[in-house]
């Protein structure tokens, strides 16, 4: 199974598991008042500027609850949106519309904080090299809506999980009794199982830099919890024999400074753990159904 094939996977095994959540054995709410054939509209109306994710993720939702519903889309993810704005209209069984609404929305929040952050982050880094990267960090099960979020507000996605990249991290190196070995055992590894990833490794000093530069056979460098005078000293010994990544401890304020100093990337786990989401409402468009 390729990456996509997992990707695609992971969200409809969410959305299933979304509805199981919340609606349960059925929407009693909805179900005691609102007749079957009843039709309406309800369109989202977005309450905060920001920047708009999740459209596809709400189409999908939708057409897996109800095929019928019909969706139309005014703003596409990736815009920037005003207060006030219509994103979209969908049209159909009330009942449905009623159903899908807080698994759409929670989503669509989540998705847009998550973009609108980003997107913040990539413009602090204009005019450098330097893009912003995302992390595990993520809220359980919703990696993958998370992780598309971060690419819509224009950022850089990392690995998805322990699946799809190599990333040797301190106690990788320490169990496995340093730099050497547990890059030696990785590259035997990977050849006795025929896989082909990416490499990296994590550092947190000079020494384990000159380490890995011995060693080589590794794809970027991640320098973790470098100041940056010495992020700088650690760019001029790698001198552009693998990738760089910075990581741990980077603010917002102390972004660009680390970006400056010459690095490749920048892993910020913040625009997935503790963001917040962007507020936005569904609700019933009265008039002619």
């Amino acid at each position: 199974m390729n990456v996509q094939e997992t990707k695609e996977q992971l969200i409809d095994e969410l959305i299933r598991l979304a509805f199981a959540e919340d609606i349960g054995d059925g929407d009693h709410t909805t179900l005691c008042c609102i007749p079957e054939t009843e039709l309406g509209r309800s369109q989202l109306i977005i309450k905060e500027d920001g920047v708009l994710a999740g459209v596809d993720m709400a189409r999908r939702i939708f057409q897996a609850f109800d095929p019928q519903l019909k969706m139309t889309v005014f703003i596409e993810d990736g815009a920037e949106v005003k207060k006030g704005d219509i994103a979209f209209v969908v049209e159909g069984k009330v009942q449905s519309l009623l159903q899908t609404e807080r698994l759409m929305l929670n989503v669509m929040q989540r998705m847009s904080g998550i973009a609108t952050m980003t997107r913040r982050y990539v413009r602090a880094l204009e005019g450098t090299k330097t893009r912003v990267l995302d992390t595990r960090k993520t809220t359980p099960g919703m990696r993958i809506m998370e992780k598309e979020a971060v690419r819509i507000g224009g950022g850089v996605n990392h690995r998805i999980g322990l699946f799809d990249m190599i990333l040797l991290k301190d106690n990788h190196v320490d169990f496995a009794g340093g730099i050497r070995p547990a890059i030696e055992r990785c590259h035997a590894y990977l050849k006795a199982k025929g896989k082909d990833l990416k490499i990296e490794i994590e550092v947190r000093n000079f020494d384990e830099i000159r380490q890995v530069l011995e060693v080589g056979g590794v794809d970027r460098i991640m320098l973790d919890n470098f100041t940056p005078a010495d992020t700088k000293k650690a760019v001029e010994m790698i001198g552009g024999r693998y990738e760089i990544e910075s990581s741990g401890g980077i603010t917002f304020d102390t972004l660009r400074t680390y970006a400056e100093c010459g690095v490749d990337f920048i892993s910020v786990g913040a625009l997935t753990h503790s963001v917040k989401g962007l507020d936005m409402s569904f609700k019933a468009v009265e008039g002619k159904k």
